[in-house]
């Protein structure tokens, strides 16, 4: 018998049956002459007792040397994956020895696993800041570096650097409440327009003093230019100096053109900077930076942008499956707005998302029909993903939050 001492726990099995399965590592033990060879097979060995001394998991070894005994490796599912392969790779055990369905069981579980870790890292990422204070060390005017970034990235590291966080969020809220008042008739006359570009003015001055600041504390200047939130502080700034450009322009033109080609550049100007102001809109995004919530979203519709493809994938193919339909049974009725399949397309549009306008509704038994089952598929259709992205958000969001709090 070969006695194996694992864990302090003793195992005993015959020569000829470890000899069965040679590429292991028992069965190495069992068929090499060599005691040099066997001894660097084993943690220590017992000269007094014959036995070979492996310092490994007793537990795990059960499964081990019933797979000897019965020639099946057995998985149990309160076992740790990673433990487990970690150990039936060092005794030199395939997987391919376990039962399918043991086998299938696993490795769902292994991926399972996997994905969780995967998951974790990348939620780590999310909060993790774009440098960290070690990075200035050694640096070219590294300490003053240093109390900028603390100042700008991490609002717990004082009392002023909370202040400029919530400044950073208000302004943000003024800038949008700002842009929306500009659009009330009220508000264009002449004093309100003045108070409104002041207004963007003091905006876009803090914008620009904070994201230069960034620039000014980050420890690499590529790394500062692909991270996401600088690409959206940059967004937040630009269409103020575009606007400014523009302006600028136009009222050179005005000095070297005659009548209708200034009225052709004012109009092309004017398409361009009700474009550019249209883009302020993207500086509510800066509140992503001090929210939680939002961050939470945009993991999850990263990480669920497959279900989502899907269901855009879904509602196309109903779309244009009933949009069919309805024009078919009835494009020969007098006045019907189904004159083509593309005219239906906005109906089945509405009446897939169970929002039913009533602009466009049909007028036979038949279309009535159709736009019955339209509605029906719409209200199954929406509520598959609902429940599964609504999980995966408060489960990001309460491990975000739990993040935040342990830092």
């Amino acid at each position: 018998l070969l006695n194996i001492n694992v864990g302090g726990k003793l195992f005993q099995i015959a020569y000829s049956v470890a000899a069965q399965y040679p590429i292991t590592r028992l069965g190495k033990l069992a068929l090499y002459t060599d005691p040099m060879k066997k001894l660097k097979l084993c943690d220590d060995y017992s000269v007094q007792k014959n036995e070979y001394f492996f310092d490994r998991d007793p537990s795990i070894f059960h499964y081990i040397f019933h797979f000897y005994r019965s020639g099946v490796l057995w998985i149990m599912d309160e076992m740790c994956p990673s433990n487990f392969v970690e150990e039936i790779e060092y005794w030199g055990i395939h997987l391919k020895y376990s039962q399918r369905c043991c086998r299938i069981l696993f490795e769902e579980k292994q991926d399972e696993l996997s994905e969780y870790l995967k998951i974790q890292k990348e939620l780590e990422a999310e909060l993790e800041p774009l440098d960290s204070a070690e990075h200035f060390e050694g640096k070219f005017l590294g300490r003053f570096r240093k109390a900028i970034w603390n100042l700008i990235e991490n609002p717990y590291s004082s009392v002023p650097a909370k202040i400029i966080a919530v400044m950073s969020s208000f302004f943000v809220l003024i800038s949008i409440v700002g842009m929306t008042l500009s659009t009330v008739e009220e508000m264009k006359h002449k004093t309100g327009k003045i108070w409104m570009e002041q207004l963007e003015m003091i905006c876009a001055i803090f914008f620009t003093s904070e994201y230069l600041m960034r620039l000014i504390s980050s420890s690499s200047f590529k790394k500062f230019l692909r991270a996401a939130f600088n690409a959206v502080d940059l967004v937040a700034i630009l269409p103020f100096y575009i606007q400014i450009l523009f302006e600028n322009l136009d009222q050179g033109d005005t000095l070297y053109h005659d009548e209708l080609d200034k009225v052709e550049s004012v109009s092309k100007l004017g398409k361009v900077l009700k474009l550019t102001k249209l883009m302020r809109i993207f500086r509510i995004l800066k509140l992503a930076r001090h929210s939680t919530g939002l961050r939470a979203f945009g993991f999850t519709m990263r990480q669920c942008y497959q279900q989502v493809c899907c269901l855009l994938l879904f509602i196309a193919m109903g779309v244009f499956t009933f949009s069919a339909l309805m024009h078919s049974v009835e494009h020969d009725v007098p006045g019907t707005n189904f004159t083509s399949i593309p005219y239906a397309w906005w109906w089945a549009a509405v009446s897939l998302s169970t929002v039913g306008y009533g602009d466009t509704v049909p007028d036979t038994v038949l279309g009535r029909m159709v736009a019955f089952g339209c509605i029906s598929f719409g209200i199954i259709l929406n509520g598959m993903p609902i429940s599964i992205l609504y999980n995966k958000f408060s489960d990001y969001y309460a491990k975000l939050k739990a993040h935040e709090t342990s830092n």
